[in-house]
């Protein structure tokens, strides 16, 4: 299967646009925002805690510019930044699962919807996993 098939540029150019976006966004943030986003991601994954937050930002910033470029970038196999854009979105929806406030039982609050909406990257990125798992199938 060839890394770049017309049915996974809507996914790749949307989903890697916006993550790259984000950030390219993030990485000139102030403290205000490192520490707002630190403490947030901080509250559900405590293992982040000790990670300075103008720090974290920066990587948090690296990771995003990462996985975008690499939903873009056509030499990059689609099963490859599936499993990236999955594992992201994963992380994203254990602040929405684990935050306060995000929710009232499954559906998102109003403070929730931003991140509940990162359910769309998850169900992207695996339908590129699963595409180049049956594509190795065949093959």
């Amino acid at each position: 299967m060839p890394r770049w098939t017309p049915s996974h540029l809507p996914v790749r150019l949307t989903a890697g646009a916006f993550i790259l976006n984000a950030g390219l966004g993030k990485w000139s943030g102030d403290e205000q925002t490192a520490a707002g986003l630190h403490g947030m991601a901080a509250g559900t994954y405590p293992f982040l805690k000790s990670i300075d937050p103008p720090r974290f930002l920066k990587l948090l910033a690296g990771a995003e510019i990462g996985l975008g470029a690499a939903l873009l970038a056509p030499f990059v196999p689609a099963g490859v930044a599936g499993v990236g854009l999955t594992g992201f979105a994963a992380g994203l929806l254990g602040l929405y699962v684990r935050t306060p406030g995000m929710r009232q039982g499954i559906r998102p609050t109003q403070q929730g919807t931003a991140i509940a909406k990162d359910v769309w990257l998850l169900g992207m990125g695996a339908g590129l996993v699963l595409d180049a798992l049956s594509a190795r199938r065949s093959s």
